[in-house]
């Protein structure tokens, strides 16, 4: 189906929408997402509508829809389970853009690797020396970053030349996690790091009612203070993220970099099992 760019990017920002917002659109806002004058998208409708690529809701509420068959014009996959593939600009997350779609058109070249991506969202968001990075796609959390080299309005495409791939692997937390140290709570600061020491590991957790976790910084600081004569009870924190054992390492990644903390509880069948921590995700990446 031949459509103009004004008709390919209002029927585009009709589905950025409503994948979003779950709702139909207002000429205004559709005209303020595309860049265009109000008068220029309600003129565009009628035609729009005839070819049964728009629908008109009535009401307060109302304003329009794109149908089924707009998603075919565009190519695009109209089933309520798309996901979102963020993609970044600049190192700055693009609101209402998602992509679709990668190729890649040159891999056979160490130094030359080049690609296209299809986005859901405004393509003019991007211009041509903008850094990008597409991902995490939703089955292999595969991330892809580069540098855009060119843009093809009317296909909704970016091209742009691949500086990284980077592939999280499908590993099971419990496989990549430490099994955990454990510290009783009446022992002592010294005591303590004695322990985390002979164990190699820097985080431990405290056998209470209620479970607690304690750390070499934790030890150090206390003893930075003069406060020695403590017991690992009194320095404990119990607030801690955890994470099950079966999931993959790609949640612990993520938890990790959204809270800033530098280990995660494991749990297996509901019982505090292991820590993981960074070093141990860092060290995983890098021997796969």
């Amino acid at each position: 189906m031949e459509l103009t760019q004004v008709e390919r990017d209002i029927l585009t920002a009709l589905i950025n929408i409503y994948r979003r917002e779950d709702r139909p659109a207002k000429a205004e806002e559709i005209a303020k997402l595309i860049d265009r004058n109000p008068g220029t998208v309600r003129n565009r409708m009628p035609s729009l509508e005839a070819l049964n690529l728009v629908e008109g809701i009535p009401g307060p509420k109302g304003g329009y829809k794109a149908t089924s068959s707009a998603y075919e014009a565009l190519n695009l996959d109209g089933t309520d389970d798309t996901v979102v593939v963020p993609i970044t600009k600049n190192e700055v997350e693009v609101s209402g853009a998602t992509a679709s779609e990668i190729v890649f058109n040159k891999v056979m070249k160490s130094h030359v690797c080049n690609g296209t991506v299809r986005i859901i969202g405004n393509v003019k968001d991007f211009d041509v020396g903008d850094k990008i990075r597409i991902g995490p796609t939703p089955v292999n959390k595969l991330y892809v970053g580069g540098v855009v080299e060119g843009r093809d309005d009317t296909m909704s495409q970016l091209i742009f030349h691949v500086t990284e791939i980077i592939s999280i692997p499908r590993i099971p937390v419990k496989k990549v996690a430490q099994r955990a140290v454990h510290i009783e709570p009446n022992a002592t600061l010294q005591e303590a790091a004695k322990i985390l020491i002979h164990n190699g590991v820097r985080e431990a957790l405290v056998d209470e009612i209620s479970p607690g976790l304690v750390s070499m910084t934790d030890i150090t600081r206390a003893i930075a203070d003069g406060r020695i004569d403590l017991k690992v009870s009194e320095i404990t924190t119990h607030d801690f993220l955890t994470i099950d054992s079966s999931e993959l390492i790609f949640e612990a990644v993520k938890i990790l970099g959204r809270n800033r903390v530098n280990q995660i509880v494991v749990t297996d069948s509901g019982a505090h099992w292991g820590i993981i921590t960074p070093t141990d995700l860092v060290r995983t990446l890098a021997l796969t």
